[in-house]
């Protein structure tokens, strides 16, 4: 039987509800039975009337005394309903005639839903509910009710049939569920079985707390999250065993590296070499290196990726560099190009902001071989770029791209069966439990170290109101020879009026400060524009920048040492880490402003947290602790880490015991590794096929 045929097997399944079905990526069976509740409400016992309160969820049980349909701003059909003990008034704008002569006084009703309060007193909006002879047959729910994830057309009450039948035949052993979890780990773990963990956990019984459902401490619910970490991490250690079976150019480093670091006029940080050396190790290696590189604002990651790209161009083969942003990018470009002249190696610029000709001229370079390093933006990885011979890729803030693009742009590299050395890197510190669960297919190294010389950065939190004072202490700053930054942060969810609120900000500015040199920058300039922009800036010709927030990464203006953050309770953690790490870069004393309209509880731990440290790592922690993984990582748009049950937040402690599974597994029963992938993970983990 096909895995649609066994769906079409239940009851109420037809070629419409497949494709219903489908949208919720159910395919087969084991989808659907692992298709997991989000939550649950508690239908076992009616309450009494006279017992409820504002914001329950609540199954209550009474007599209609009067049904009426009454007119304001909308028509609503209007049921009271009283049980000895008290009465509520259920309300409905969605109603037919046929309803209303239902709801008729007299009528013994049994409704659910969140009791809410009203000028009438207590109510229910559109309650579900059951009429006379039904209560009598199906009486309370045995088991808590759980709420499924479901998609227009398929509701909850046809969700749940779905599932009771399937559960059905999970019980009677009509359905084969195999144990993929080794013995010993279950018995170690005192874990039930997956039978019993998923009958339990999609009807739990009435005595269930649900507090132990919602921290997901409940053995069932562990049992479930550790299957699906260990699914997800063997996925990623799959793709990494994948990826060293392949070949990949060894590269030796030479006078090139050499003259390079002499030239500089600083000395490397030990945290840089060390990096350095683990790279070096790497892409000795006949096979690809897969290293993602974790440093903190500043602390010189450029640097080792020029070193890495010169390996390469030493052995005759092209680097590329790639950046999520138009400004990194030509920042990054700028910079390297002038490293490179001394070395008389070609260094090339592409984006998609190149005209015609300029574009077209940078491919044919870049295809020729004529470049030796490549860098750009996005549109490195589009189909029409092609390398002569590809030997590193370099990814700056990896979790900006998706994963497929990632990799779109190592297959470039690919010649049969060998690939390109893959570099990585991020200003993001991850916190280790979740680098071990997102990054499980790469090395990981961390420049834990920033330049001597560089001083903390002062970072005050100043309302709205006292703005005038802030703009007296940029004019004082800008008279005594220092640059600023004042950033406009998103203000409405459009780049346009994110752009106009700038704009609206420099002109007052100039006009408040007319002896100070006022400058824009902004997402909707045209690329050269904005590059002159900044290199007056650099260049001291510029005292104050206004720009939004497209300076966030890679801009490098030792002068500037003061900066005004505007909204700055819109921004995530990580964001503000990054801005605040374009000051601090000179040998003078600098102080970041984070200025606010409005505190809520959580903005206003997130600005606490940016006046006690400027260290990335416990920034990265808190991080994690108020937004999530899948904010931090960047994977909501990558497919990779959509977890059904498990949170690496949450569940972070089992991560390291996964990891030791894992290898077990990947080495005594790739078949028992291969299935739990397929079961967990399914489609989402053959994106990465390779």
């Amino acid at each position: 039987m096909t895995e649609e045929n066994a769906l079409l097997s239940l009851r109420g399944i037809g070629p419409r509800m497949l494709e219903r079905l489908a949208k919720l990526n159910i395919a087969s069976l084991s989808d659907l039975l692992f298709h997991l509740p989000l939550r649950y409400q508690d239908r076992t016992r009616v309450r009494p009337l006279g017992s409820l309160r504002p914001g329950e969820e609540v199954l209550v049980e009474g007599t209609v005394d009067l049904s009426e349909i009454k007119f304001g701003r909308r028509r609503m059909l209007l049921s009271h309903i009283s049980d000895g003990t008290g009465s509520i008034l259920l309300r409905f704008f969605h109603f037919s005639n046929q309803q209303k002569q239902q709801l008729a006084p007299g009528v013994r009703i049994r409704c659910f839903a969140e009791v809410r309060r009203s000028a009438a007193g207590l109510e229910m909006v559109h309650p579900e509910y059951q009429l006379g002879s039904e209560i009598s047959e199906n009486g309370v729910s045995k088991t808590l009710t759980p709420i499924y994830p479901v998609t227009e057309g398929l509701h909850q009450i046809g969700m749940r049939k779905l599932m009771t039948q399937l559960l059905e035949r999970l019980a009677q052993d009509e359905i084969e569920l195999a144990e993929l979890l080794p013995e010993p780990v279950l018995t170690e773990k005192q874990m039930p079985t997956l039978k019993q963990a998923l009958l339990f956990i999609h009807q739990p019984p009435v005595d269930t707390k649900l507090s132990d459902f919602q921290q997901a401490r409940h053995p069932a619910y562990q049992r479930l999250i550790f299957e699906e970490l260990l699914a997800h991490y063997l996925s990623l250690r799959q793709l990494r065993h994948r990826m060293q079976a392949h070949a990949a150019p060894v590269l030796e480093s030479g006078d090139y590296a050499r003259r390079f670091v002499e030239a500089l006029p600083f000395t490397l940080t030990d945290a840089q070499q060390r990096v350095y050396a683990e790279i070096e190790k790497d892409i000795q290696q006949p096979r690809p290196m897969q290293r993602l590189v974790q440093g903190d604002v500043g602390s010189g990651k450029t640097i080792i990726a020029v070193l890495a790209a010169l390996s390469a161009v030493e052995q005759g083969y092209q680097a590329v560099i790639m950046a999520p942003t138009e400004i990194l990018a030509e920042q990054h470009f700028h910079n390297i190009e002038a490293w490179m002249a001394a070395l008389d190696i070609r260094v090339t610029w592409l984006s998609g902001k190149l005209k015609a000709a300029q574009r077209r001229q940078a491919m044919d370079e870049i295809a020729a071989g004529v470049t030796q390093i490549a860098v750009g933006t996005h549109a490195l990885f589009q189909n029409e770029v092609c390398f002569a011979r590809l030997g590193l890729v370099v990814v700056d803030e990896q979790h900006r791209f998706g994963v497929h693009q990632r990799l779109a742009l190592r297959e470039k590299g690919r010649s049969g069966n060998h690939y390109p050395h893959q570099l990585i890197m991020t200003a993001t510190p991850i916190p280790r439990t979740l680098s071990m669960a997102a990054y499980a297919d790469l090395d990981v190294s961390v420049i834990d170290e920033l330049p001597p010389g560089r001083k903390p950065v002062e970072t005050v939190v100043i309302p709205e109101s006292r703005r005038d004072e802030i703009v007296q202490r940029v004019h004082r700053a800008c008279r005594e020879g220092k640059q600023v930054y004042w950033v406009c942060t998103l203000i409405e969810e459009s780049e346009a009026l994110q752009c106009q609120a700038a704009e609206d900000t420099a002109q007052q500015l100039n006009q408040a400060l007319s002896d100070v040199k006022t400058a824009l920058v902004h997402g909707r300039m045209k690329s050269v524009e904005k590059e002159a922009v900044m290199q007056a800036f650099k260049q001291g010709e510029i005292d104050l920048l206004v720009a939004t927030t497209v300076i966030e990464v890679g801009v490098d203006v030792p002068n500037a040492s003061l900066m005004i953050i505007e909204n700055a309770e819109r921004l995530g953690l990580a964001q503000l880490h990054q801005l605040r790490g374009r000051v601090g870069r000179g040998d003078q004393a600098s102080v970041c402003v984070l200025m606010y309209k409005k505190l809520s509880q959580q903005a206003r731990e997130r600005l606490g947290v940016m006046r006690e440290t400027s260290d990335g790592f416990e920034i990265a922690r808190r991080d994690l602790a108020l937004r999530g993984p899948g904010e931090i990582l960047g994977t909501r748009q990558t497919g990779l880490l959509q977890l059904k049950i498990a949170d690496l937040q949450r569940d972070q402690l089992l991560v390291e015991e996964v990891a030791g599974v894992a290898d077990r597994l990947l080495e005594n029963n790739r078949a028992c590794a291969e299935a739990l992938i397929e079961r967990w993970t399914g489609s989402a983990a053959r994106f990465a096929d390779v």
